[in-house]
């Protein structure tokens, strides 16, 4: 069998060298943005839930004084790009890559042990599968995303942040599953320009907290000429957080 070609891609201005491969799956900005969102304090031990072949993770390496990593990611192929992509940016004593279904609660995934968990669940339901099976798997639910939630949250220490992103049309979705479970969410929407939808939001939530929920300003992504703003710049190239770029915008 052929091996599946494979290219190296820079992320966070260069500060992040990214394995992945020349067809099918293919990183967006949404992991990127992803990791800038993780709080900048209590994140000594984080879980990354569908780490896909890594993007979000190895910024988050690449912002934070992160303790510990662990990523779940179901597809082998992702998850041995993501493992080649920590030792090139030598993260290998911080991260290590475990493949697994999440639906088997994977024994080295211990409960309610992680300071924070982040995720970019698959967007859609199920339906007709592309022909590419990491594409697929990428991409197409096989978790519902209530299931694929309740698991991260199972993960989490009690007061820790979950950060998920996902579509702004399954948002009533993820604050269903939120309620009860966790509080001071936060949401953050991420508008592709001036005056249109969101098509992507941020949430973040704390596992057992009650406080109110906040609509933040978010960040609009393109200028009128198709460029991307300051803000978004601030999170893609420059590695700030989204909430820095959220007060340039």
């Amino acid at each position: 069998m052929m091996k599946a070609m494979v290219e190296e891609n820079k992320l966070l201005g260069g500060r992040v060298r990214l394995l992945q491969p020349l067809e099918g799956y293919r990183v967006a900005l949404d992991p990127v943005f992803l990791a800038a969102a993780v709080p900048g304090f209590g994140c000594g031990k984080v879980l990354d839930v569908g780490m896909g072949t890594g993007a979000a993770a190895l910024c988050l390496l690449a912002r934070l004084p992160v303790d510990s990593l662990c990523g779940v990611e179901l597809v082998p192929s992702h998850a041995d790009l993501a493992r080649q992509s920590v030792l090139v940016n030598g993260y290998e004593d911080r991260c290590n890559v475990l493949c697994a279904d999440l639906r088997s609660r994977p024994a080295p995934v211990p409960g309610s042990s992680f300071d924070v968990v982040i995720s970019n669940p698959p967007y859609h339901g199920q339906g007709t599968f592309p022909s590419d099976p990491g594409r697929a798997h990428a991409h197409m639910e096989n978790v519902p995303l209530r299931d694929w939630m309740i698991f991260c949250l199972r993960c989490l220490k009690l007061g820790g942040w979950l950060v998920v992103v996902h579509r702004m049309d399954r948002l009533g979705e993820m604050l269903a599953t939120l309620q009860g479970r966790a509080g001071g969410v936060e949401i953050i929407p991420l508008w592709p320009r001036v005056g249109q939808e969101a098509k992507r939001v941020l949430v973040r939530a704390r596992k057992g907290y009650g406080s109110p929920m906040r609509l933040l300003p978010g960040i609009v992504l393109h200028n009128a000429t198709g460029d991307f703003t300051d803000a978004a710049q601030a999170v893609l190239r420059d590695a700030l957080s989204v909430d820095t770029a959220m007060a340039l915008s």
